[in-house]
């Protein structure tokens, strides 16, 4: 009897440590499931595991992070001399890779309007190329936070008797398509406000049309223009100047919208580094002042979903 009480008791004793340890894993399982079930519905991603995004183990896995760019300076593109990655950015991606301790990053060249395509079509996995976050674009991807803002610039020849916007009415002018500036020109043509509109597909064409008088103005990015302007002295051009922006804005990277977890891991480096000082050192080494910078608070990109 004694025996067989001990039996019991032990068996009792088995079935609440049983019944304890259901509950417990329950309760712990449900806080989890909670956070990671709205992540996963949302990007389709599970953290849970590892707290790693998959999309970061994949990229881990193979080594290397794809982006996409245009290739042009000084934002993403591969010098010609040392074949390696350069631009402002290359390296807040490099800087973000490193917290998230992505080995590489490796760059596929596409034209800037194409990006956002090759990416939905899992070409890369990532667009760096200075791409303003604007409405139509965040219905097509989702974006990072801002990296940093600028505007357009007007390049014209060094003789050239351009003076204001005004002096653009009866002129020929070129953009990159795919790009604000191209949207700022094609306005300017509707409106009559200049006579013409040709397109280039890079920046490099862009420059050496106005550089050879195949049109009279072309409208492109500010930071890219006086870059240019400044590495290569061939070049008899110069920004129209005084100059108010039209299409001034802020830039952040694009991802698929799947890729919502990444993007979260993403963001947090990112806004990291605006907290520590080091997105602004890096601006200040391409010769960006504080005009530039965009704080956590008024980076925050809402995405549609």
């Amino acid at each position: 009897m004694k025996k067989m009480n001990l039996k019991k008791g032990f068996t009792l004793l088995l079935t609440l440590l049983l019944t304890f340890s259901v509950l417990t894993g329950c309760s712990k399982k449900d806080n989890n499931t909670q956070t990671s079930t709205e992540d996963t519905a949302a990007s389709g991603e599970d953290t849970a595991s590892t707290g790693e995004s998959d999309m970061l183990k994949k990229i881990k896995e193979k080594g290397y992070i794809l982006i996409g760019s245009s290739n042009d300076a000084p934002f993403s593109y591969t010098d010609v001399e040392s074949g390696k990655l350069e631009g402002i950015d290359i390296e807040i991606l490099r800087e973000i890779c490193k917290r998230l301790e992505i080995p590489d990053i490796q760059m596929k060249v596409v034209d800037f309007a194409n990006l956002l395509v090759e990416l939905n079509n899992n070409n890369i996995d990532m667009v760096v190329d200075a791409m303003y976050v604007k409405e139509e674009r965040l219905k097509v991807a989702a974006f990072t936070d801002k990296w940093y803002q600028e505007g357009e610039a007007v390049v014209i020849p060094v003789d050239s008797a351009i003076a204001g916007k005004d002096d653009l009415k009866e002129k020929k002018v070129g953009a990159q398509p795919g790009t604000t500036f191209y949207e700022t020109a094609q306005k300017w043509l509707d409106e009559g406000r200049i006579a013409g509109l040709e397109a280039y597909d890079n920046q490099a064409t862009l420059m050496t049309a106005v550089d050879m008088g195949k049109v009279d103005a072309v409208v492109t990015d500010g930071i890219v223009a006086g870059y240019t302007l400044s590495a290569d002295s061939s070049l008899k051009l110069k920004l129209l100047a005084p100059y108010e922006a039209e299409a001034s804005g802020q830039i952040g990277a694009a991802l698929r919208f799947e890729d919502k977890a990444f993007l979260e891991e993403v963001n947090k480096c990112l806004n990291e580094m605006k907290e520590d000082g080091t997105l602004l050192t890096i601006l200040k080494d391409y010769g960006l002042t504080e005009d530039y910078f965009v704080d956590v608070q008024n980076g925050k990109t809402v995405n549609t979903k």
